[in-house]
């Protein structure tokens, strides 16, 4: 079992939630297991499963306002990651030295268990569940948790795992403080949510390294070793434990890379060689192939068999919303990536697809460059659909690019302007690039709308 790191936080007294979604929630039933005086505050409405939860704890709240000094008298304050720092509450409370922390660091100082965590900017929780679906397959006791599945702090309160796999957006990550992943997993690092961090690249990758904060040097770091920022980044940031790079491009030992014959070969010290064919596994395209490294690189790490790895990266079943095909109707196959909502997803998804696609994108851009795209739809776009109420800026990088380019009026009118367009053999691809927020409730929303409009078809 790991050692837990000294967190220097209040251990009793007046503890608020910020936020009652699904953090939220385990959160303030953690803390009220741990003795705190809990209170949950959410600006919003709470939902009736969370709001019967709190009930059912006897866990006063409030919502629709915050009550800002309620709030101020708290010993520490535990947030949504969707909360930025700099909105004034937040501000305030710094300003008073009252901690503000992230459910992840509050939960991680009740449990020794093995903290094994993911992030990047593409790919974290296909790799999180496949890391997940590896150690649960091969008899480790292991709980999923962080973006991704159950609250994190709902578990510890009420499971007793031996491992977690926590998948880590920079939200999460800029709220950590003495948290200590065990093992760290970096996937890559591309421009996204830049408008939260000043629009610097820089920033953000100083984020996504905040993944390496506080290990020691029995702990391990897995990176991409072809990924150029988060290279750079190695140079700016100390890593202090054991590291294990992956590459399809050159050959790394001790790491994972992508040999001769199309083979992952996996080598950590003191464990067994891993190889497996590209062609077993059940996630296709080479961005699946580095998820596959990184994934593979923990299991071999936690000395699981090789007969139990490559049974479970061949079983593999992808998380809904990210490259989950819908149905495939008059030959046209529909494929739901809701989850895609930056452009580096979207060029994966393309990459990973045959030709010919018609793309269905758009919605809330958050600073994107398409600029990267416009090779894939040359070559591999029938036709862009958008969605959302301005693609102006889609326009602008693509019209030259694109075979076709029209607007829609709502996610159903998006699909049957996609059926008429796409022929036998194409794939209609929902992949948008942008937030959600304009015409849908959040991605999954998005993605069920698109599967809904499909199965009308």
């Amino acid at each position: 079992m790991a050692a837990i790191p000294t967190y220097h936080y209040p251990q009793q007294g007046k503890l608020t939630v910020l936020g009652a979604g699904e953090s939220g929630i385990g959160t303030a039933i953690l803390a009220r297991k741990k003795g705190f005086e809990v209170w949950v505050s959410d600006v919003g409405s709470i939902s009736g499963p969370y709001k019967k939860q709190l009930l059912d704890a006897g866990i006063p709240f409030e919502e629709g306002m915050h009550t800002e000094s309620r709030i101020l008298d708290s010993a520490i304050v535990v947030k949504s990651p969707g909360i930025p720092n700099t909105v004034p509450i937040v501000q305030k409370l710094k300003g008073q030295h009252t901690p503000v922390i992230a459910e992840i660091e509050f939960a991680a100082q009740y449990t020794n268990a093995k903290l094994i965590c993911i992030t990047g900017s593409n790919g974290k929780s296909t790799t999180t569940m496949l890391t997940w679906h590896i150690l649960s397959q091969g008899g480790l006791n292991v709980g999923l948790a962080g973006n991704i599945g159950r609250s994190f702090a709902l578990q510890v309160a009420q499971e007793q795992y031996d491992y977690y796999v926590l998948e880590l957006s920079s939200f999460m990550l800029d709220d950590m403080e003495y948290f200590r992943a065990d093992v760290a997993v970096l996937l890559n690092i591309t421009p996204d949510h830049l408008d939260r961090y000043d629009h610097k690249l820089e920033n953000y990758v100083d984020s996504k390294f905040r993944i390496i904060r506080n290990q020691q040097p029995g702990d391990l770091f897995i990176y991409c070793a072809d990924d150029p920022n988060t290279v750079a980044g190695l140079g700016e940031h100390h890593v202090a434990g054991a590291i294990l790079p992956f590459s399809i491009t050159e050959k790394i030992e001790p790491g994972a890379y992508l040999n001769d014959n199309n083979e992952i070969v996996i080598n950590v010290p003191h464990q067994d060689t891993f190889t497996m064919d590209i062609n077993e596994l059940s996630l296709q395209g080479k961005h699946n192939v580095y998820n596959n490294m990184a994934s593979g690189l923990v299991a071999k790490a936690q000395e699981l068999r090789n007969v139990s790895m490559k049974e479970s990266m061949g079983s593999f079943k992808n998380i809904p919303h990210r490259l989950e095909f819908v149905a495939c109707i008059a030959g046209v196959n529909y494929i739901n990536d809701s989850k895609a909502t930056n452009v580096n997803a979207v060029w994966y998804a393309l990459e990973s697809l045959a030709p010919q696609i018609v793309l269905i994108m758009g919605g809330v851009d958050k600073g994107n460059d398409y600029e990267m795209l416009r090779d894939l739809v040359q070559t591999k776009v029938r036709a862009i659909v958008c969605i959302g109420k301005d693609n102006s800026r889609i326009y602008d990088s693509l019209e030259e690019d694109a075979r076709i380019i029209v607007n829609s009026s709502s996610m159903r009118d998006a699909v049957e302007i996609a059926s008429h367009l796409a022929q036998k053999g194409d794939t209609v691809l929902l992949s948008p690039a942008c937030a959600s927020f304009d015409w849908f409730k959040n991605f999954e929303d998005r993605g069920d709308q698109f599967k809904d409009a499909v199965m009308d078809l």
